[in-house]
């Protein structure tokens, strides 16, 4: 793999030269360098590699990223993502404006939420098209989650399939616009002095933004490390990111809170990094094997997401049975595999 910051002939004659780069951490699916420049300014270059899924998909998630972040420059004061400053769609480069991370604080959670928020608020119907739906759960999820069900010889209650069927209708993201980042994960979000800015839009669609407040109580489907938030910080983030929106919109957040963690629930491909998605029915492989990402199993994660939808539909008009059947797999995972621990309470840098 290339270490040689790719800098242009074209964005020299903008930015200079470069004096010193630096290759930094990040996912497989790109290389990201900080570039110190003639000037003594510092930007940073991120190219976007192929891989972290099936097929060649590098344009397209290139595609995406710019799209989504020319979207997150209509947030100012504060922004929420860096600024967009230069293209080379031809080397898949763009050059970031550079932040300066003061590291995640004890108490993230709230300026994370209200920065989501904000995030989320910057489109409307008017932005359809920009980029991709938000790909929500199929029917083959439902179909998967009732299968493992059976597997794990748990009874389902009979309302169960209908109720799923109503939840993949209500999850349907044609209705709502709200910019998502697709994967708003620790190490995602950056905290500046003005606040708390994410990067990596490589996964940046249009949907309901309570798919990704979701992650909070989900553990963080989609991201190397899943962890557990308590309820009083927990509580203090979700009613800012309420307050936020209605602020900035005018209106109650739409959809159910409820309804985004069960659709992260029926997801197998939530139990696996981005490489292995797409690939085989992640949640039938629960019964026969434990497999891992980053440091927390896949019944882990399971037990963990199986608890917070059965502790939110107990009284719920439309999840009801669904909630039952999370609670008796939950235990039934407990039972056979009593080993099995809690998600972590802290902060660990993913990539997902």
């Amino acid at each position: 793999m290339p270490t040689r910051v790719p800098i242009s002939d074209e964005l020299r004659s903008v930015f200079g030269s470069p004096t010193r780069a630096v290759l930094l951490d990040s996912s497989p699916r790109s290389r990201v360098w900080r570039v110190e420049l003639s000037g003594g300014s510092r930007v940073i270059v991120k190219q976007i590699a192929d891989g972290g899924g099936t097929g060649s998909d590098g344009d397209a998630r290139y595609a995406r990223e710019v799209a989504a972040l020319r979207l997150a420059a209509r947030a100012t004061r504060p922004a929420v993502a860096p600024a967009l400053l230069a293209t080379d769609p031809a080397a898949r480069v763009m050059v970031l404006e550079h932040l300066d991370d003061l590291g995640a604080a004890d108490d993230w959670m709230p300026g994370y939420a209200e920065s989501l928020a904000r995030l989320h608020a910057l489109t409307g119907p008017a932005d359809t098209g920009t980029l991709p739906a938000w790909p929500g759960p199929t029917a083959a999820d439902a179909e998967s989650f009732l299968a493992l069900a059976t597997a794990l010889d748990v009874a389902v209650p009979p309302h169960v399939p209908d109720e799923l069927a109503g939840l993949l209708d209500r999850l349907d993201p044609a209705s709502h616009h709200a910019l998502l980042h697709g994967d708003p994960c620790p190490g995602n979000d950056l905290r500046t002095a003005a606040g708390v800015r994410f990067v990596d839009f490589e996964q940046a669609s249009l949907g309901n933004g309570l798919v990704e407040l979701a992650y909070l109580r989900i553990g963080f489907p989609t991201c190397w490390c899943a962890m557990s938030a308590t309820a009083a910080p927990l509580a203090e983030a979700e009613a800012v990111y309420r307050a936020t929106w209605r602020a900035l919109t005018g209106r109650d957040v739409p959809g159910d809170l409820a309804d985004a963690c069960a659709g992260w629930l029926i997801r197998g491909d939530a139990l696996v990094e981005r490489a292995h998605r797409e690939t085989v029915d992640h949640l039938a492989r629960v019964p026969a094997e434990d497999f891992t990402w980053g440091y927390v199993s896949a019944r882990e994660r399971l037990v963990h997401r199986l608890g917070v939808v059965a502790g939110l539909t107990r009284e719920h008009d439309r999840l009801h049975a669904l909630g039952q059947l999370s609670a008796a797999l939950a235990v039934r995972l407990l039972e056979r595999w009593p080993a099995l621990r809690p998600l972590p309470t802290h902060r660990t840098r993913p990539w997902s």
